[in-house]
């Protein structure tokens, strides 16, 4: 039986901030009704995140200690048998026993004690994985310890790695005196070949040049991140090793966003009776955002509000869009200040038409799903992007932008074939955005039948993690054969 670990800062259904926290649930999940395998995931443990009720699961493993620079500190491993997969958490509270997931100012620290962690905890819960797959720049540092600070340990040599890249504008940067002061290795991979960017050190550079294979959530953001315009400074490390690259979109977990089982929204339905049961949906929304109870085109935004994510090209055509158009918008998420103030500010100028909920409520996005007519993803760039197709799945049409897994995974409506599954736009501004808009507000209002059955398509499109999970099954065969 082969034997596959992942590693993430993150992982649904205990703790996530994004799409990095599904996938660590989805994944996995996929991958162990497999018989000859053995998936395992580890995580940190953010004693005070997690739900009570997996707190009440979780049992002791064993604890040691691990040096960080000249300090000893404490690793306790705890462990959750969820469905067919085993977590591992690696507790300490001085690092993870916070209010939050990231943003703090020793996060070097903080997860470069939890890479080394992960690698020390591999013999002591005996288990050796043929394949670790790290995620991001919290474990992309791995495949660089496992080459210098512990290639001594016979055990850990023949350990492959794959590094997804989920987002690479967030790469874990420092100053050099971590590698003494944390690490306690020398410098003779801080070189432009190794971790070296300019005078720092880069997780994420690290782990693209030492891992085995290095993946990205989308085929059209690997060929992005290659280019100046999206690469982030790495575009060229990026290009150097575009023979491990590979990108493979992410999936839904088809489980558990399914409108006919979804205990969060008022009334389940299927591909058989959505226009019906979807309008009462939207009337129940309607009645918990406050918005009149019409039968008018409902569009829902659900996102981290900030620039990177469209939000100022949206929020720069509202105005126009809400006079002209008889709609109404449901917004949810949480970001930049900026942006939070502003469209309050919308809400209180058209309340009628304009509903701003500033926070994270996971209930309420399901309900926004099986209300809305359309979903808005209106990225600047989107590694891969998962609202679109979670929206898909309950009948959402979406509007995106034509980048990374956006353009992957919604072909645009062609009127004169009767194909596509939703609404794109190729310039990023917000006259193309409000021009496209207007077009599906169009299609939506004046040929409802041709709306329908793009709505049609859209739920029976196959977003399953069943084929990307055949894809890395594929490629860790390649890894361990080798």
């Amino acid at each position: 039986m082969k034997k596959i670990l992942f590693a993430a800062a993150e992982g649904a259904p205990f703790y996530k901030t994004g799409g990095l926290g599904d996938v660590m649930y989805a994944l996995p999940k996929a991958l162990a009704g497999k018989s000859d395998l053995d998936i395992r995931v580890v995580l940190p443990y953010y004693a005070s995140l997690m739900p009570e009720q997996y707190q009440k699961q979780l049992k002791d493993v064993t604890n040691f200690e691990i040096k960080v620079g000249q300090n000893s500190r404490y690793v306790g491993i705890k462990s959750l048998q969820l469905g067919q997969v085993l977590y591992y958490f690696i507790d300490n509270l001085e690092y993870f026993g916070r209010d939050g997931l990231y943003g703090y100012g020793d996060d070097g620290e903080r997860f470069g004690f939890y890479q080394m962690a992960l690698i020390e905890m591999l013999e002591k819960v005996d288990f050796i994985p043929d394949v670790l797959h790290i995620n991001d720049w919290h474990t992309a540092f791995i495949p660089v310890l496992l080459q210098d600070k512990y290639s001594w340990l016979a055990p850990l040599r023949n350990i492959k790695t794959i590094l997804t890249i989920h987002n690479i504008k967030f790469q874990g940067v420092y100053d050099p005196i971590i590698l003494d002061s944390i690490f306690g290795i020398g410098r003779q991979y801080f070189n432009e070949q190794g971790f070296k960017y300019y005078d720092a050190v880069n997780f994420m550079k690290g782990g693209i040049e030492f891992a085995d294979k290095v993946t990205t959530v989308s085929p059209s953001y690997a060929a992005e991140i290659q280019t100046p315009e999206f690469g982030e400074g790495l575009d060229g490390i990026l290009r150097e090793n575009s023979y491990k690259l590979t990108g493979f979109l992410n999936g839904i977990d088809t489980e558990l966003y399914d409108p006919q089982t979804d205990k969060n929204i008022a009334i389940n339905y299927s591909i058989q009776d959505f226009d019906k049961q979807k309008a009462k949906n939207k009337v129940q929304l309607q009645k918990e955002l406050n918005l009149p109870q019409e039968d008018v085109p409902l569009l829902i935004l659900i996102s981290r509000l900030t620039r990177q994510k469209g939000l100022d090209i949206f929020l720069a055509m509202l105005d126009d869009f809400l006079v002209l158009h008889h709609v109404q918008i449901a917004l949810l998420g949480t970001g930049d200040s900026d942006l939070e103030n502003d469209f309050k500010w919308m809400q209180e100028r058209y309340p009628a038409q304009f509903s701003a909920n500033i926070r994270f409520d996971e209930k309420l996005a399901q309900q926004m799903y099986a209300a809305g007519d359309l979903i808005l993803v209106p990225s600047a760039f989107e590694p891969c992007g998962l609202s679109q197709m979670m929206g898909m799945r309950y009948g959402a049409v979406p509007v995106v932008h034509e980048t990374g897994g956006l353009r992957d995974t919604v072909p645009p409506y062609n009127e004169y074939t009767n194909e596509g599954l939703g609404f794109s736009f190729a310039s990023f501004d917000a006259q193309t955005l409000n021009q496209v808009l207007s077009y599906a507000y169009d299609i939506f209002t004046q040929k409802p039948a041709a709306f329908k059955q793009i709505v049609e398509r859209d739920m029976r499109a196959d977003f399953s993690w069943k084929k990307s999970a055949e894809l890395y099954l594929g490629m860790y065969r390649e890894l361990w054969q080798n």
